[in-house]
């Protein structure tokens, strides 16, 4: 058993047990996530690279490790909190245990610890840099590194996980499985912009008849639009949304040019910011799968996967932006949708994984921004294109 601290800017410090690969430290801002399950995909999300994840459920680790689950290829989190890490893997489907994991990968994880006083601290205080070590250092000297860490306001992490090139993205052996047996044969191309992007988001695509193009986070809009997509979808990713000046400028063009735009999460604040809107850091963040959003357009409330650490301002959108949902629990702008361009966004996650499924239309109404820019443009084959996506929408609705 290795000692391990957990160390706050603010000061206060966590004595607790290393696990994983207790060589390394974690460095970061420290957040938390309120699921019970679906650490995996957590902790390859993305979006976490420069975090620390607290896990507030009180057994982390039960159902182990799998080769299927992964949101990305690699373990984004810098390190993980939790109160208690399993080291038996109860689940047919898991090849790691959650240590061994961590292991692997090179990252480290501390147990012991009173996960409920530190998120009362984070709710309270806010999001904070901090320090997971097994190092002899003194407290105080700890305390001096957290705090010459950089902040997550003006941070550009994306260049740090988009990929470095771009490719066309293949379902995986036993992926078609998540799908089930429903999904289409690509008719629509569609370049996925990748700020950092979740592996289900390109899944999803897929089931609904799209050849997926996933580019680089710089690439131009020039360099987009010669692909000829259909669609083009902004992804989720890490940092401060205001730092990514190249993918505001990206999304302003390509929204311009009238080829219908998704975006997600991180790719829905550089709509919000391409328009003419700021952004601002959330006090902790949302990291759930329970927020609640209302649907303004519709009035129905959907629960929602969320994972971000800022938000739109609702206050300086101009007049052509409609806030389409709110979240009920703090108010904040959960949806965009342009007046004039085929353009519309969210400030969750509608891929989940983990998380609800309640919030999964929106792929279709993106399709269906697709669907009438193709027919608009080629009247002779309109019929044909309402009805393959007429019937596709009706399959899903039935499973």
């Amino acid at each position: 058993m290795t000692p391990a601290r957990l160390v706050l800017e603010n000061g206060v410090v966590f004595d607790g047990t290393a696990f994983g690969d207790t060589t390394v430290e974690a460095a970061g801002e420290v957040v938390f996530n309120t699921a019970m399950s679906g650490y995996q995909e957590v902790m390859t999300d993305p979006s976490y690279k420069g975090q620390i994840v607290v896990f507030t459920a009180p057994h982390i680790g039960n159902y182990g490790i799998n080769p299927w689950d992964s949101e990305s290829d690699v373990l984004h989190v810098e390190g993980i909190v939790v109160h208690e890490c399993s080291r038996r893997a109860s689940n047919w489907r898991a090849k790691w245990t959650l240590d061994e994991y961590l292991r692997l990968q090179r990252k480290i994880g501390i147990e012991g610890i009173d996960t409920r006083r530190l998120v009362r601290i984070l709710r309270s205080e806010g999001a904070m840099r901090g320090i997971v070590s097994t190092s002899t250092e003194r407290d105080d000297e700890l305390l001096d590194r957290v705090r010459s860490l950089p902040a997550m306001e003006g941070l550009d992490l994306c260049p740090s996980v988009t990929t470095r090139s771009s490719y066309e993205f293949v379902l995986q052996r036993g992926e078609g499985d998540l799908l089930g047996d429903n999904y289409s044969a690509p008719k629509y191309h569609v370049v996925v912009v990748d700020f950092g992007v979740k592996r289900n988001i390109l899944r999803l695509l897929v089931e609904r008849g799209c050849r997926v193009t996933v580019v680089p986070a710089t690439t131009s809009a020039d360099e987009i639009i010669a692909l000829e997509p259909d669609g083009v979808v902004l992804s989720n990713g890490p940092g401060d949304p205001a730092a990514v000046r190249y993918g505001i400028e990206t999304a302003r063009r390509v929204a311009e040019s009238g080829i219908p735009l998704l975006g997600i999460c991180l790719g829905h604040q550089i709509i919000g910011l391409a328009f003419g809107g700021t952004t601002f850091k959330l006090r902790f963040g949302h990291h759930a799968v329970n927020h609640p959003i209302k649907n303004l357009r519709t009035g129905s409330v959907e629960i929602t996967s969320q994972n971000h650490g800022f938000a739109v301002r609702a206050e300086g959108l101009p007049g052509e932006i409609e806030v389409t949902h709110i979240n009920l629990n703090d108010g904040t702008v959960a949806g965009l949708r342009h007046r004039l361009y085929p353009v519309l966004s969210v400030q969750y996650h509608p891929e989940a994984a983990p998380g609800p499924h309640d919030s999964r239309y929106i792929f279709d109404e993106f399709i269906e921004l697709i669907t009438q820019r193709v027919c608009a443009e080629s009247p002779s084959s309109a019929a044909d294109t309402v009805g393959i996506a007429t019937d596709t929408l009706a399959k899903r609705s039935l499973t």
